[in-house]
Formats: C-alpha cells, sequence, structure tokens
C-alpha cells in the first residue's frame, strides 16, 4: 500500500510546468479577468504580510505577490523600504476587485510617516508593478481567479 501511495505522488509531482529556479517554488499562477496569467509569490505568514515586496529593486511584469490575510478586515498597506513604485489591488472573499491603488510611490521617510493604502473590508491583496492594473484593465468589480 505504501508503494502505490509512493507511485502515485511522484507521478503527480512529475505533472505540469517545472520549476526552473529555486523561487519557482514559491509561485502560483492568478488569472485576471481577460485571461493573461501571471505568477504570484503568496503571503500567509505575519513576517511575509510585513515584508510584503520590501526591499525589491524590480519586479518583472508578469510578476506580483498575493496577500492572504487570515479572516477579511480593513487592512492597510504603505510603502515603507518598498523600492519600486507598486499597483495594489484588494479584494474580497469571492476575489473580487474592490479598490485599486494605482502607482503607489515608494516611501523614503519613517514608517509612521507613509501613507496608508486600503480602506475596504478587504480579504487578499495583490501587488503588482506600477502600471500594471491599468495596462492589464484591472477594474472594480471584476473577478480575479487563482
Amino acid at each position: 500500500m505504501r508503494f502505490v501511495m509512493l507511485a502515485a505522488c511522484l507521478f503527480l509531482a512529475s505533472c505540469g510546468p517545472k520549476p526552473t529556479s529555486v523561487d519557482d517554488f514559491y509561485l502560483r499562477p492568478l488569472r485576471f479577468p481577460d485571461g493573461r496569467t501571471i505568477q504570484v509569490e503568496t503571503a500567509t505568514t505575519n513576517v511575509e504580510l510585513l515584508r510584503g515586496l520590501m526591499f525589491r529593486s524590480a519586479l518583472a511584469p508578469d510578476r506580483g505577490m498575493l496577500f492572504v490575510y487570515p479572516h477579511p478586515d480593513r487592512y492597510q498597506t504603505v510603502m515603507y523600504q518598498v523600492l519600486i513604485p507598486l499597483d495594489i489591488i484588494w479584494l474580497d472573499a469571492e476575489r473580487r476587485i474592490l479598490e485599486i491603488d494605482e502607482n503607489a510611490p515608494p516611501c523614503g521617510t519613517q514608517a509612521s510617516k507613509c501613507t496608508k493604502y486600503g480602506s475596504h473590508l478587504s480579504a487578499y491583496a495583490l501587488e503588482i508593478g506600477g502600471g500594471m492594473a491599468r495596462k492589464n484593465g484591472l477594474q472594480v468589480g471584476q473577478i480575479i481567479q487563482w
């Protein structure tokens, strides 16, 4: 029985696209309403949620970070120690876009003095490169799939 389970696991692990780097193991596909797919890192722990995309000097157009919050609430974020402009897309539990903060600029001052983004009862936030929400036609009310 153990051999059958091991063989089934090995078979399933061999299906699908192969990671090309260690970073690929931490990515998941996310599909925009127009069908375009990007790869996102998923932030779920307190440390990941707090760090987000800090200290990154670039973000590829087909990459992003999905913040998965423990429960819907009025979460906010700041661009403290973020080095690049980002679009922040706030989503409800049904993955419907509630709000889009476009081209949020880096904040080079103290965290307490940075602009706060987010005001809706959100379950998720998606951060992508600045300008990518408009380029991909994202609008309030649309649903994002993953």
